[in-house]
């Protein structure tokens, strides 16, 4: 045996090739789909950041001006617009109806919203007939359906035509022209409209719920109004949260209905955040100060959402 031959005979054998964890090869796969997918979502990124994001930040740093609207030059004024807000009696008052009517549209729309989907989940032959009507009000635009309901309210519109077809035309109200009554209409013509929309979140989270339960509760000896408050109603958790969130906002932000009906009147009893901003920038051209009410309109509108969320979070723990 020559001494190569020897030399490679007594040569350690070679190592395995190492293979790679099933854990590992996962690992890589997903960073790399990941930073495909970044790479996709660039162009999106940078189209929101140029219509969004600068947008917002621009028009928050205005907020802090008396820009005009029109002029190329304005003053910085400091947080005076926002001392404006909290110390003028109109725009307290505008802060003031905002929270009555979210509060009176959450309540009523989510009440009603689910009293109709416990109406039409039951076994009535027109049901279907019944879901499509209630929801029908809200596919139409919000501007038609505030003209509709400002037309009725007239004086001598449907609705005190049918008060004194009844014999009440004394007691009348003037719909349009009293602070309550004002209020009240938008209040109703609101949550006639959306009203349907609720009752949709609702039947979905019904048609969730298993039968076998509220059966179970039934064979047990427990009445209508048990198995709703024991079974049905904390099993709709999810569908409230949802409606509740979504009304809130809605109502916070409420502007066509209120504009469009009452214009914030009579003598501003109506007035919104959403309406005073509109008159402040674009009657009064006092953008700085109408900029101001909207960051303070977005700030309440945050507070209440988050606040919502984490009681809903907190309640199904």
């Amino acid at each position: 045996m020559s001494v190569l031959e020897a030399t490679e005979a007594n040569a350690a054998p070679p190592e395995p090739p190492v293979q790679e964890s099933p854990r590992a090869r996962r690992r890589f796969v997903g960073v790399a789909q990941s930073k495909a997918l970044l790479l996709l979502a660039i162009p999106a990124l940078l189209f929101y950041g140029f219509a969004v994001i600068v947008p917002s930040i621009r028009g928050a740093v205005l907020a802090f001006t008396n820009w005009d609207g029109l002029s190329q030059t304005y003053d910085f004024v400091g947080i005076s617009n926002f001392v404006r807000i909290f110390t003028t009696e109109s725009s307290l008052d505008a802060l003031r109806m905002t929270l009555i009517f979210a509060f009176a549209v959450t309540v009523l729309q989510n009440g009603i919203g689910l009293l109709l989907a416990l109406g039409v989940n039951s076994g009535l032959k027109s049901r279907n007939f019944l879901r499509v009507l209630f929801f029908a009000p809200v596919v139409i635009t919000p501007v038609v359906v505030s003209y509709l309901w400002k037309f009725m309210l007239t004086p001598n519109g449907a609705m005190n035509s049918v008060l004194s077809a009844l014999g009440l035309g004394d007691i009348a109200p003037s719909w349009l022209g009293d602070p309550f009554w004002a209020a009240f209409s938008i209040v109703m013509m609101v949550v006639w409209q959306h009203a349907g929309y609720s009752m949709v979140i609702y039947l979905a989270g019904l048609q969730s719920i298993p039968q076998e339960l509220n059966e179970a509760a039934a064979v047990d000896g427990a009445g209508a109004w048990r198995r709703f408050w024991s079974v049905t109603w904390p099993l709709l958790a999810p569908a409230t949260a949802i409606n509740i969130m979504l009304t809130i906002i809605g109502g916070l932000k409420m502007f066509t209905e209120v504009f469009v009906l009452t214009a914030g009147g009579p003598g501003g009893a109506t007035e919104t955040l959403s309406t005073l901003l509109y008159k402040s920038a674009f009657q009064f051209n006092e953008f700085g100060y109408g900029i101001a009410l909207a960051l303070v309109l977005a700030a309440v509108v945050a507070i209440f959402s988050v606040g919502q969320q984490r009681l809903s979070r907190k309640g199904n723990d």
